[in-house]
């Protein structure tokens, strides 16, 4: 087994490079979106709930393998043509936007609702209060469960190499092929998953340490 990780380090890193530069990107974009959808989901606006509702049920309610080939092929059956990396980028993204808007739409929810009154009495508009009172809070909140979705994600990539992106997992199915020796290969692989997503695990509890401390981002 390290005979042949030294011998292909480099596809194995460039691969590994790949699965990491796709999830931080799919997280962040899901990020946003999700904040927009948990927003969404908190309005008085009927219609915009049941909206956010809908999304929401649908991300999170198919196979993320389903939901990666209706991407791929839809886009271009829609006149757009896009590669299956940014095809990759686009649905992971889309799928956790989904499941970060509950975890921030839990969030918003565990603050205590006289904050934001008292807020109102002092005559701060809506968007300041949710800027000042309640984002700082609900991160400092929904951390743990951020990384743990950081880390679903990074897992959930290695289904992305059914749509020929040549991340970690089809690295490692190309160099089973050529070495046959797939037992070894896949063990690495797993290694280097369990690797990652340890120092992402340690990154999220330094963070949440500060939060705490700081009382701010």
């Amino acid at each position: 087994m390290l005979t042949i990780l030294m011998e292909n380090y480099g596809v194995l890193a460039s691969g590994l490079g790949v699965t990491v530069i796709v999830s931080l990107t799919a997280i962040a974009a899901g990020g946003v979106l999700g904040m927009l959808f948990a927003i969404g989901l908190t309005a008085r606006n009927p219609l915009l709930r049941a909206f956010c509702k809908v999304y929401r049920s649908f991300w999170r309610g198919t196979p993320i393998l389903v939901q990666l080939l209706m991407v791929f092929y839809l886009l271009p059956a829609s006149g757009l043509d896009v590669s299956p990396l940014t095809a990759a980028i686009l649905t992971l993204s889309l799928n956790s936007a989904a499941f970060q808007a509950e975890i921030f739409r839990a969030g918003l929810a565990a603050i205590p609702r006289g904050q934001v009154e008292a807020g109102r009495i002092l005559g701060l508009p809506r968007w300041r209060i949710r800027l000042t009172v309640e984002l700082p809070q609900m991160f400092r909140l929904v951390m743990p469960a951020l990384i743990n979705e950081l880390i679903s994600i990074v897992k959930n990539s290695s289904l992305v190499s059914v749509i020929a992106v040549t991340e970690l997992m089809r690295r490692s199915q190309q160099l089973a092929s050529a070495t046959f020796q797939p037992l070894e290969v896949y063990l690495i692989a797993g290694l280097l998953y369990i690797a990652v997503n340890l120092l992402l695990a340690r990154a999220g509890i330094l963070t949440e340490r500060r939060l705490a401390v700081s009382g701010a981002l």
